[in-house]
């Protein structure tokens, strides 16, 4: 006959047997691992895209800015070919060498850009929700007629304004000056601007009426009724409850701004100081087989974008996921209050 040494004093239980968890509780945690094993399986895919479109470019991006085509000649007198690493040289050059000049001048031009028209559409864009909204005759007809820029291509737009800006066009026809739109500086910015707010105005007003039509008509009666004005009604009220709506139509017109090519490229031309742009720098250096710096142009591009677009959520409170968050959270917290009142 065989004694187990178990090292307990008599009468006393196992530990281990009364800490072991319950069979409702195993149970639920083999259907929580399960479900997590079921919804890795569904997204795995999407993740799988998500890295050859958008993973590998970035990284293969910031190791194509880590190397330049080599230019100097073999003992032959021939031209080596070939890409040599440089570390961050590439990155040094533009922000505080030879090509600084134009990279800031570029930078500005993005910056200038970008905060004059995202303004300038998001008023025009209120604007024209608050008529696209209101239910007059041929309300159908006032959509379709705003919307319509919105539908033309940026490179067919950009031509048409060429024609407008054209020293006998109707620009200056209607002016009655002779100003040169395309090699003046500060014309050419003006031209880009009122070409760039007329196409993509409307896709502010576009989002902007899709959270006006959220708005309940009792809550303006009410406000009627107790005799606010029209202007504190728009401030008070509609203002308020179309936030979400209009941050996030500031928030992708920010982002598309800010990586704005087509419109200066075609409606003014290329190298031109006055217009040139972050993502046209990136193009010159790219179609001078120039790779490393056209690739360190287009990382610095990249998180000058990412920086303002994560700036504008915290700083505005932007919370374009703000919903299905607070849902995961309310999903989280819920186990753990039913474990905490066992």
């Amino acid at each position: 006959m065989s004694v187990e040494v178990t090292g307990r004093p008599p009468g006393t239980d196992d530990p281990e047997s009364s800490s072991a968890p319950s069979t409702g509780t195993r149970r639920r945690r083999s259907v929580k691992k399960g479900t997590g094993r079921l919804a890795a399986i569904l997204v795995s895919p999407t993740l799988i895209v998500l890295g050859l479109v958008v993973a590998y470019p970035i990284l293969s991006a910031l190791h194509e800015s880590l190397f330049r085509a080599r230019d100097d000649l073999d003992a032959q007198g021939f031209v080596i070919e070939g890409d040599v690493f440089v570390g961050a040289r590439n990155f040094t050059d533009i922000l505080f060498g030879p090509e600084a000049e134009r990279f800031w001048n570029a930078f500005w031009n993005t910056t200038f850009f970008t905060v004059t028209t995202v303004a300038l559409e998001t008023v025009l864009g209120v604007a024209m929700a608050l008529v696209m909204h209101r239910a007059l005759r041929g309300r159908a007809f006032v959509r379709a007629s705003i919307l319509v820029p919105w539908a033309v291509p940026t490179a067919v737009s950009a031509l048409m304004w060429r024609w407008i800006f054209a020293p006998d066009g109707i620009a200056n026809l209607a002016l009655g000056r002779q100003i040169l739109w395309s090699a003046d500086a500060v014309a050419a910015k003006v031209a880009v601007i009122t070409a760039e707010v007329w196409k993509t105005a409307p896709f502010v007003g576009l989002l902007v009426l899709a959270g006006l039509q959220l708005i309940p008509q009792e809550v303006h009666e009410a406000a009627r009724v107790d005799g606010a004005s029209g202007w504190s009604r728009f401030w008070r009220i509609t203002l308020p409850l179309i936030k979400p709506a209009l941050l996030v139509a500031v928030l992708f017109r920010m982002l598309d701004a800010l990586r704005m090519f087509d419109l200066p490229f075609v409606l003014i031309g290329q190298q031109k100081d006055s217009v040139e742009t972050l993502s046209m720098l990136a193009w010159t250096e790219a179609t001078n087989i120039q790779f490393g710096p056209a690739a360190a142009y287009a990382t610095i591009m990249f998180a000058y974008v990412a920086l303002v677009a994560f700036a504008f959520v915290k700083m505005l409170g932007a919370d374009v996921i703000g919903d299905a968050r607070t849902s995961v959270r309310r999903k989280r917290s819920a186990p753990a209050g039913k474990e905490a009142a066992r």
